[in-house]
């Protein structure tokens, strides 16, 4: 067993739709990024990376590239499963942010997951936190993984 976290944060832009979890949330921004700024999955990536002793993202998925030019973050989440080749127990998810109100996503984003990861929806935790003032407030969104791999 073997245990790797991940982070990732990136800002609020103007004209990008916003991906969180591999679920589009409604709200007046997106994230800023060369894919689709999917912070939490970025999050979960480098998690399973770490933890298979595979590097970052930055490493299989740079952002010089441009195939991976506003690419689905559950595709790169997918190619990193597919890298990794390790079987994952859990995720444990935390994100960090001020706006919008995620918990209505919560459900859809664990399904995402699950999927992606290949383990039941239960083995996926995702829950969020407001930063009160202090720190990314509404500027962005900052978001935190641990992974637990056999």
């Amino acid at each position: 067993m073997k245990v790797g976290i991940g982070f990732d944060i990136h800002p609020f832009a103007t004209g990008r739709p916003f991906y969180l979890g591999g679920v589009r949330i409604d709200f007046e921004k997106g994230l800023a990024g060369h894919s689709d700024g999917d912070a939490l999955l970025h999050s979960v990536i480098d998690a399973v990376l770490g933890a298979a002793g595979q590097g970052d993202k930055g490493k299989h998925f740079p952002d010089t590239d441009p195939k991976y030019k506003n690419i689905s973050s559950v595709k790169l989440l997918e190619k990193t499963m597919s890298i990794a080749k390790v079987k994952v127990v859990n995720a444990d998810c935390i994100v960090l942010c001020a706006q919008p109100h995620l918990s209505k996503y919560y459900n859809r984003m664990r399904s995402v997951l699950a999927k992606a990861l290949n383990i039941k929806k239960g083995s996926v935790s995702i829950k969020a936190t407001r930063p009160e003032g202090i720190g990314i407030g509404n500027e962005g969104i900052a978001c935190f993984c641990a992974c637990l791999i056999e």
